[in-house]
C-alpha cells in the first residue's frame, strides 16, 4: 500500500547563468559568417609583427615543419605492462580535414594562430552517423572572441563556452579549440618588435641620407658667405675629379668623414635585436642567420632536430593531443604526426654532407 503514498518530486531545473544564455539556447548566428572571406582578417598586430624579418623567418620555418607532417591514427592497447599504440586505418577526414584546402595549408595556418595568438579554432562542418566530426574548417583566431576570457591578456585558461565569431555567438560544442602551452607572440613580444621596427626605420633613414666624404672648415680669417662656401666646395670637388692631388690654404681644414656603412646601417644593433627576437620566437638563433659565438658548425640533420625540439614540438603536441580528445575521436583512439619522416631524412646519401656555418667569422679567425 506504500505505493499509493508516493509523491513524485518535481524535476530540478538548472538555470543557466545570464552570460551563457545565448549558447545554451542554441543560438548559432556566428556560423552564418563562416566562409564569408570578405570579412576575414589576420589582425593588424600580426601584420605589424610579420614586417620584422626575424619573426617572419621564424614563423615560416616552424610552419613549414608542421605543414609537411602527416597525421596517423592509433588505438591504445594495454599489454599488461604499458600502453601500446597499435596502428589502425585512419578516418577519412585525416587525409582531407577541410574539403576546401589542403592539410598543409590548414596545419600551417593553425600553427600561425597558435604562434601569434596562443590559440586556434576549427569549426565542425559535418559529423558522421556516430556523431563524431567528419569535416572541419578553420576560424581565424583574430576574429574570434571569448566573452568568458575577455580579460585574460593572452593567457587562456581553458576551452571557452562563450565564443563569438565576427561578433556573433557560435556553438562552442561545434568548435575544436587548440590552446597553446606558450603564450601568443603578440602578447609577449610587443616591446621587442616595436624596437626592431624603430631600428629598421632608423636604418632606412641612414641608407637614404647622403653623407659627405670630406668636410671643409674655415679655421680663421673673415667668415665666408654661403655662396663663397659653396664655391669653395665645388672647386675642391672639381680639383679632386681632375687630379689625384688637391691643395687648400692655411685658412681651410680638411676633415674626412669617418662614418662607415656598418655604422650607418646599425649592423651591430640589428644583429643584437634579431637575436633577441629569436629568443622570443623560441627558434635557435643560427636558424635565422644570427651569429651565436663559438657554436660553429651544425649539420642539416642536427638543425632539423633543433628546430623540432626547441621550437615546433610544443605546437605539434598541442595539435595532436587536441585532435585525440573525446569530442573529436572515440576514447582510446589517438592521432599523431609522423615526426620520424621529418627527423630521419636520409642525409647520408648527400655528397658531401650539407653543413650550415653558423659563425663563419669565428671559424675563420680560429
Amino acid at each position: 500500500m506504500a505505493i499509493f503514498n508516493f509523491k513524485p518530486q518535481p524535476e530540478k531545473v538548472v538555470k543557466a547563468a545570464a552570460g551563457y544564455a545565448a549558447d545554451r539556447t542554441g543560438s548559432n548566428a556566428g556560423a552564418s559568417q563562416i566562409g564569408n572571406f570578405f570579412a576575414y582578417q589576420s589582425g593588424q598586430i600580426r601584420q605589424r609583427f610579420m614586417q620584422v624579418p626575424t619573426i617572419s623567418r621564424s614563423r615560416d620555418l616552424m610552419a613549414s615543419v608542421i605543414g609537411c607532417l602527416k597525421l596517423e591514427q592509433f588505438k591504445e592497447m594495454w599489454n599488461g605492462e604499458k600502453i601500446e599504440l597499435i596502428p589502425e586505418a585512419p578516418r577519412s577526414w585525416l587525409s582531407r580535414i577541410d574539403k576546401g584546402v589542403t592539410n598543409n595549408f590548414l596545419f600551417s595556418w593553425t600553427f600561425d594562430d597558435l604562434f601569434f595568438i596562443g590559440r586556434a579554432f576549427w569549426y565542425i562542418v559535418e559529423r558522421d552517423s556516430s556523431g563524431y566530426p567528419s569535416s572541419f574548417t578553420r576560424l581565424p583566431a583574430a576574429i574570434v572572441t571569448t566573452q568568458d576570457q575577455a580579460q585574460s591578456n593572452g593567457v587562456w585558461f581553458g576551452p571557452s563556452k562563450q565564443i563569438l565569431f565576427q561578433g556573433l555567438p557560435i556553438r562552442y560544442e561545434d568548435c575544436v579549440q587548440f590552446i597553446s602551452p606558450i603564450q601568443g607572440l603578440i602578447y609577449t613580444g610587443a616591446v621587442s618588435v616595436d624596437t626592431a621596427l624603430k631600428l629598421e626605420q632608423a636604418r632606412n633613414r641612414n641608407a637614404s641620407s647622403l653623407q659627405p666624404a670630406v668636410t671643409l672648415r674655415q679655421t680663421s680669417g673673415e667668415p665666408m658667405s654661403a655662396q663663397e662656401l659653396r664655391d669653395l666646395a665645388a672647386a675642391y670637388d672639381e680639383a679632386r675629379y681632375s687630379s689625384a692631388t688637391s691643395a687648400v690654404n692655411e685658412f681651410v681644414e680638411v676633415i674626412h668623414n669617418t662614418s662607415t656603412p656598418d655604422k650607418m646601417l646599425l649592423i651591430d644593433a640589428a644583429e643584437y635585436q634579431a637575436k633577441d627576437l629569436a629568443r622570443i620566437a623560441n627558434v635557435p638563433a643560427y636558424l635565422v642567420s644570427v651569429s651565436i659565438g663559438n657554436y660553429s658548425y651544425v649539420s642539416s640533420a642536427e638543425a632539423s632536430r633543433d628546430l623540432y625540439k626547441f621550437g615546433v614540438k610544443p605546437y605539434i603536441d598541442c595539435i595532436q593531443e587536441t585532435l585525440s580528445a573525446n569530442n573529436v575521436l572515440p576514447r582510446g583512439t589517438v592521432v599523431k604526426f609522423d615526426i620520424e619522416s621529418y627527423l630521419n631524412t636520409d642525409y647520408e646519401n648527400m655528397k658531401p654532407e650539407t653543413e650550415i656555418n653558423v659563425n663563419e667569422t669565428a671559424a675563420n679567425n680560429a
